[in-house]
């Protein structure tokens, strides 16, 4: 096979490095790709939103499968255009992407396939959200509804930042846009899991188990990064707890990807608050996660 790989981190990095030790595989692209994986791949100048060219690409190379890393191009609808094509394509659909392309889409999906998730409220006006986060005690969580490259979420230990997070996000606008609407939740307590799962859309299979670190000082202290780094397994997971995971999460999510005629093809990445007995989603990513995929 010849394969592209699209994406520049070391999540792409990682899964070149994999790619190359498969026999089934000839020939890997990466789009932009990093000096890293010049060892493994071969760099193609461009960029991952560039969907001209990577279709013009893939049709002028005789590519078998394009592996897509980020979330953005995902977002933006890049499966698609190459499936509409009749290309072979790991990652899913826009339409699916929303999963991680909107908080309030996930909240909502969530809720109506009984995925235990955070309480919450979604807003887009500053003046309401004054008054909703009245209705929960500190510390509170405010995430941006859109993709905000790790940077959308904040744990507001009193009521100052919280307003001060809210203004920022819906008045400020200092997320591009991402903020716009925001999901305002009751904070969890336990210890983060990261599950990665393979899923075509008909069977989901779930990867070793992996915990990240966000916070981006020593001592969990400082704000939420997309990630400081990680370790697999996760070394908090008990056995009994991994083992209620297909009847408490997966079932119910790929209930979900039925009932709502999502296409998904690749990775969901589902992160989990678990506390004793207690186990909930936080959120869910689309796409193999970065740093979590290097030690995956």
């Amino acid at each position: 096979m010849r394969v592209l790989v699209i994406g520049s981190g070391g999540r792409e990095s990682a899964i070149v490095y994999k790619l190359s030790k498969s026999p089934k595989v000839e020939k890997i692209y990466a789009m932009p790709g990093n000096p890293g994986m010049a060892a493994y791949a071969e760099l193609v100048s461009g960029s991952v939103t560039d969907f001209d060219k990577i279709l013009e690409f893939v049709n002028s190379n005789a590519i078998d499968l394009t592996i897509i890393g980020p979330e953005v191009p995902l977002c933006l609808g890049l499966a698609d255009i190459l499936t509409k094509e009749g290309h072979l394509v790991f990652g899913p659909s826009a339409k699916a992407a929303r999963l991680e392309g909107s908080k309030a889409y996930s909240k909502t999906f969530m809720e109506k396939y009984n995925i235990p998730t955070a309480a919450y409220v979604e807003v887009d006006s500053y003046e309401a959200s004054l008054k909703d986060i009245g209705n929960f005690s500190y510390p509170l969580v405010i995430k941006a509804d859109g993709l905000a490259a790790g940077k959308g979420v904040v744990i507001c230990e009193d009521e100052a930042t919280a307003k001060q997070t809210l203004k920022e996000m819906l008045v400020d606008g200092i997320l591009d846009g991402a903020g716009n609407k925001v999901v305002i939740e009751e904070f969890l307590k336990g210890f983060e899991c990261s599950l990665l799962c393979f899923c075509d859309g008909d069977t989901i299979i779930p990867m070793v188990s992996c915990k990240d670190h966000k916070q981006i000082f020593d001592n969990n202290k400082g704000p939420n990064t997309g990630g400081m780094g990680t370790v697999s397994p996760n070394p908090f997971l008990p056995k009994e707890i991994s083992d209620r995971f297909e009847d408490v999460i997966l079932r119910p999510f790929m209930k979900g990807l039925k009932g709502e005629g999502l296409d998904f093809r690749g990775v969901i990445f589902i992160g989990l608050m678990i506390d004793g007995e207690d186990i909930k989603v936080l959120e869910f990513n689309v796409r193999f996660g970065d740093p979590e995929t290097q030690v995956i």
